[in-house]
């Protein structure tokens, strides 16, 4: 496993995220297959690990993994979502929610500070501000490392590392998105946006949530017909095409059982040829929309540009 640092941060990331959210764990703690998924990540060197205090018993999970080891993994944890049916602010990105949340999610992890704390999802009624002075005062406290951001559209992240960095607060480092062969209209404006301000990309669903499983689909088909000359499985083609990307995106990768975790990593030594990553991009390639598709067209390169753009120094 490669390391990569998170965004334009220091800290060091393996190329794979463990992802906890459907480990299995029974009454007693973790499951053998539970242990062999987490044996085979971190042998294969992988260290950085996603949880969240919505995903049922993953953060407690998480600890018993972990176990004495906690220094080598980089463990990432998110608030946001409702915690309790019967506490209307036990959801939300506030300030009170983090605080609550963020002393929960210390307590099942048995640690005293997390290394990335994301927020789970935009919570449009509370102001961006309170929730960026929010996060830096866990960094300034030591309980958070660094700060990421999952499901908000491109313009509020863009708006909310602005005014934490005017304000000398700690910014957003990584976004988490949907992203897969079967899902990439994030690259419409958020994976652009990334770039911009050197955030990581961590994509959650890499393996499109089953689509790239049926048969009828084209994307399915060319992912399949790809896996056959390669003699990899589906699976490793796609997590292949998309370490491939701009950006050093970070696939979540989740499993079930060992084997299919150890099938998955497989995708690590597979390396598409350049005609095969055309051939995916080409299946799956989605309409930009507004206003990328039409800032992209020649014509209105040309009017923009002048017609000589292509001697430009920089390309636009």
């Amino acid at each position: 496993m490669r390391y990569s640092t998170f965004g334009s941060s220091g800290l060091r990331v393996s190329e794979f995220a463990l992802g906890t959210m459907r480990m299995p764990r029974d009454e007693t703690g973790p499951t053998s297959e539970s242990r062999a998924i987490f044996e085979a990540f971190a042998e294969a060197g992988g260290n950085f690990i996603d949880t969240a205090d919505a995903y049922g018993e993953a953060e407690v999970l998480t600890r018993e993994l972990v176990g004495a080891d906690r220094e080598r993994f980089v463990i990432g944890t998110k608030y946001t979502l409702q915690r309790r049916a019967d506490d209307v602010n036990s959801a939300g990105s506030h300030r009170k929610n983090l605080v609550g949340a963020l002393e929960s999610s210390l307590r099942r992890l048995g640690t005293d500070y997390v290394d990335i704390y994301w927020v789970h999802a935009r919570d449009v009624l509370t102001p961006v501000e309170e929730t960026m002075r929010a996060l830096d005062d866990q960094v300034r406290a030591g309980k958070v490392l660094y700060v990421g951001v999952s499901d908000w559209h491109a313009w509020e992240i863009a708006q909310a590392n602005t005014v934490a960095t005017l304000r000398g607060w700690t910014a957003f480092a990584g976004i988490q998105v949907p992203y897969s062969l079967a899902e990439r209209t994030v690259e419409r404006e958020l994976v652009p946006m990334a770039a911009r301000f050197g955030l990581a990309i961590t994509a959650w669903s890499p393996l499109g949530g089953g689509r790239l499983a049926r048969g009828d689909d084209p994307i399915a088909s060319a992912v399949g017909t790809i896996a056959d000359e390669v003699e990899a499985t589906s699976s490793q083609v796609a997590l292949a095409w998309l370490r491939s990307r701009p950006g050093a995106v970070i696939p979540i990768v989740g499993a079930s059982r060992g084997q299919q975790m150890r099938e998955n990593l497989g995708a690590l030594d597979l390396e598409l040829s350049a005609g095969q990553l055309r051939t995916l991009d080409q299946v799956s390639a989605v309409d930009l929309g507004f206003p990328g598709a039409f800032l992209a067209d020649e014509h209105v390169q040309d009017a923009v540009y002048g017609n000589r753009r292509a001697r430009l120094g920089r390309k636009p």
